[in-house]
């Protein structure tokens, strides 16, 4: 009884579900009977024959997508049977929304992308992904998520042009403290690159320029550069740099070949270059200038114990100096300065010591030969001298005051072995006052000594104070 109730109402829904189809075909039936008729009879026009045929062909496909349609939608609702018996009247019900499957009646009713699309789907049953690469330019790449960074510090390189202008304070600052470590942390922050070998060159060159006091810390700095920031090679090129560009250091400094022919020695002495540096160069050599150098490197390092003797190439520079080695120059420089007369000369070894703040020593020397002296040229040379000095600024204020002041606190004591010091100091401080190298206050600072008056005076016999 249940099946047949079954049969009926799905042989009902089908009926319900397609009726226009139907009443298209009973309404096309006169129609063809007709058509019919006039084939049998032969009056058919080629119009009519060719309608025909159309009209059947249609006909032909609308049965086939009918019959297609009836069979997925008897499939679907065999599938979901629980849906037609709470509705049997609505189609929207009887499909599930979850259901894949296409609902315009047409396809084969299989699902879509093979069950691999849709929401939350990540692919067919069954699908393995291989592990991709990540992309830099992805928007969704996230740098955190891909464990540690590390960031590393990438300084750009130095370009040659630029050199100089990196180079040029850092030596010059170096001339002023003398601290190769610090020259060392600078040069390690900078990227030099393969231009490195010029920091030498720059140095000896700006060298070459100053006192001897900088050449002396110039050799000192290559010293201790060539251990840790520069090897023996980048040494050798930038020397042989400096030989090729001595025609063009000569027109600022015309010793520069003697100069650095003694930075050559003194660097092979400190094992800054190779000692087969020298012989590189024989016979090869077509500058002059280069060979006057190269020649003064040879004959330095062939003397008798040169690699200790050239320690002291450049001299000891100024505050280095022990005091009393300082004291001999000064009174040497004196001595000789009585002989010539050349106040030139003497302004020039006194600015060879380099030791302005030792200079009141000078003016100290000065006086006491001045004092010493038995005849009266000294005391004209020696104003002549420091008037000289105090008019081109070797001689300050401060130390022109301290010289005198050393003479006027130790006159008593000199007294001793010069007894008429304190009148020679007198008539020697109103001549410097006329010739203006001193001030009216430092004149009025001279001590002088009070002579008893004695009985021939007419004094009575008695003695005055």
């Amino acid at each position: 009884m249940t099946t047949e109730v079954d049969a009926r109402s799905s042989a009902q829904q089908t009926d319900e579900t397609f009726p226009a189809d139907d009443k298209q075909q009973e309404a096309e039936r006169p129609y063809d009977e007709e058509l019919v008729e006039a084939e049998v009879n032969g009056n058919w026009t080629p119009q009519e024959k060719a309608l025909h045929e159309a009209r059947l062909n249609a006909k032909a496909k609308r049965r086939l997508r009918k019959s297609s349609s009836r069979n997925s939608t008897s499939e679907s609702l065999s599938e979901s049977g629980d849906s037609l018996g709470s509705d049997p009247n609505g189609l929207k019900a009887k499909v599930s929304s979850s259901d894949r499957k296409s609902r315009t009646g047409k396809g084969r009713g299989l699902p879509k992308k093979g069950g691999a699309g849709g929401k939350g789907v990540w692919g067919a049953a069954g699908q393995v992904y291989e592990d991709e690469e990540l992309d830099l330019q992805d928007p969704n790449y996230d740098e955190s998520a891909q464990g540690d960074t590390v960031y590393a510090k990438v300084v750009p390189e130095v370009d040659k042009r630029d050199l100089g202008k990196m180079v040029n304070p850092i030596v010059q600052e170096y001339f002023e403290h003398g601290d190769t470590k610090e020259v060392q942390m600078l040069l390690q922050g900078l990227n030099l690159g393969p231009h490195k070998y010029e920091f030498s060159s720059v140095a000896v060159s700006l060298s070459l320029e100053g006192k001897a006091s900088h050449r002396e810390l110039t050799s000192r700095l290559l010293s201790d550069l060539s251990v840790k920031l520069l090897t023996q090679s980048d040494m050798a090129r930038a020397f042989d740099k400096m030989l090729k560009e001595l025609p063009d250091l000569m027109l600022d400094t015309p010793e520069a070949p003697q100069m650095l022919g003694q930075f050559i020695a003194r660097a092979i002495a400190d094992h800054v270059l190779p000692m087969s540096f020298l012989d590189c160069y024989k016979g090869k050599v077509d500058c002059d200038h280069a060979r006057v150098a190269l020649d003064r490197a040879a004959v330095l390092l062939s003397i008798k114990g040169a690699m200790v003797r050239l320690d002291n190439v450049w001299g000891v520079g100024g505050g280095l100096r022990p005091v009393k080695h300082l004291i001999k120059e000064m009174i040497l420089l004196l001595k000789e300065y009585l002989i010539s007369g050349d106040v030139m000369e003497a302004e020039r070894c006194l600015r060879e010591l380099e030791v302005p703040h030792f200079h009141h020593e000078l003016v100290y020397e000065a006086i006491i030969i001045v004092l010493e002296s038995k005849g009266d040229t000294a005391s004209p040379m020696i104003i002549k001298l420091l008037q000289s000095l105090w008019k081109t600024g070797h001689l300050t204020v401060d130390q022109m005051n301290r010289g005198f002041q050393r003479v006027y606190d130790e006159l008593p004591e000199i007294n001793l072995d010069v007894p008429h010091a304190h009148t020679i100091m007198e008539t020697f401080v109103d001549l410097c006052y006329q010739e203006s190298v001193i001030s009216k206050q430092l004149r009025d600072a001279c001590p002088s000594r009070g002579r008893k008056r004695m009985v021939s005076e007419g004094d009575g016999g008695k003695i005055k104070n």
